[in-house]
Order: C-alpha cells, then structure tokens, then sequence
C-alpha cells in the first residue's frame, strides 16, 4: 500500500507525573501520535488503512515503543485491526468516554486537566470526524495482550490542517 502519511510529532502524558503518590495514578497514559495527509487523500476509511499500515500504528503500548516490523497494536494483533472496526462517533461521545476513564482517579489535579483539555480534548473539539475502535474480542488479543486493564482509541481527522491523529488511553 502506498502510505502517503507523515509523522509529525508525538506527545504521551503519564499520570504518574501529576499525583503526590505514584500508587494512586492507576497506571494511566494518553500517548497521541499526530501525522499529516495530502490535501488529495481519499475517504475517511482509506485514511484509516493508511493509518493502519504506517509504522507509527505498530506500538504495543507496553514499554516497546514503535516496531517498524512489529505484529501488534496495543492489547490486538495487528493483522485483527481493519477501517470497519473503528465506528464514528461524536465528540460528546468521545468526551464521555474519556472523562469516565479518568474518572475513577477522583480529583484531577488542574496541571492534569489542562494538560488533557491541550493534548487531548482540544483535538476532539477541532475535527471533522472521530472514530473509536470497537473491542474486537478474545480471538484478536496476542499472547500477552491483556496486560492493559483498558485501552481507549480514537482516531481524530482533520480534513481543514491535513492531519490524523491517533490518541490512545489507556493503563497497564
């Protein structure tokens, strides 16, 4: 597949920097991963198969980093991941989900919460079109794929700045 997308830049805010115990931040992260597409690039869901087949997608979320050659994303194994199972939804929807994720930490700090509202739900809010991928079930986890408790993915199209980007939530 031609993979016309460019990596631009990456951010990953880890709880753990905002609690005064690092026992209470539940292990959470958000790693966001933002790449640029020509003004010419097809429908959303030929942008979901480029974002699929980049090297940037090919993270494990477990410490390994990106694996150009890599056989797993996040909790699933790469080949079990395709466009349809990511379903569109709203940014209320997204706001929703995410918020109930952090929920259970209780009080956010307010370095936090800003630190999310730039990173994160600023994203959210300036986009054409947000898609959240589906748990795909027992059969697509790998061999050691349960390790996260949650894994939250959103994929953020931005016809108007030429950009996708793919936020990930999740804890382990």
């Amino acid at each position: 597949m031609d993979n016309r997308l460019a990596h631009e830049e990456s951010s990953f805010i880890n709880f753990r920097r905002y609690v005064p115990d690092p026992k209470e931040h539940g292990y959470r992260w958000v790693d966001i991963k933002q790449l640029r597409f020509p003004a010419e690039s097809v429908d959303d869901r030929g942008l979901l198969a480029s974002l699929i087949g980049h090297e940037q997608f090919r993270d494990d979320y477990a410490g390994g980093g990106v694996l150009p050659d890599g056989l797993r994303h996040g909790p699933y194994w790469l080949r079990s991941i395709t466009p349809d199972l990511y379903e569109f939804i709203s940014q209320e929807t997204a706001v929703q989900i995410l918020w109930e994720w952090v929920d259970p930490l209780g009080d956010v700090s307010t370095e936090l919460e800003a630190d999310l509202q730039r990173e994160v739900f600023a994203r959210l809010a300036a986009t054409d079109g947000i898609y959240y991928l589906r748990e795909l079930g027992d059969e697509a986890i790998h061999d050691w794929g349960r390790v996260h408790d949650y894994f939250h993915e959103f994929v953020v199209i931005d016809r108007s700045a030429g950009r996708i980007t793919l936020i990930v939530a999740a804890d382990d």
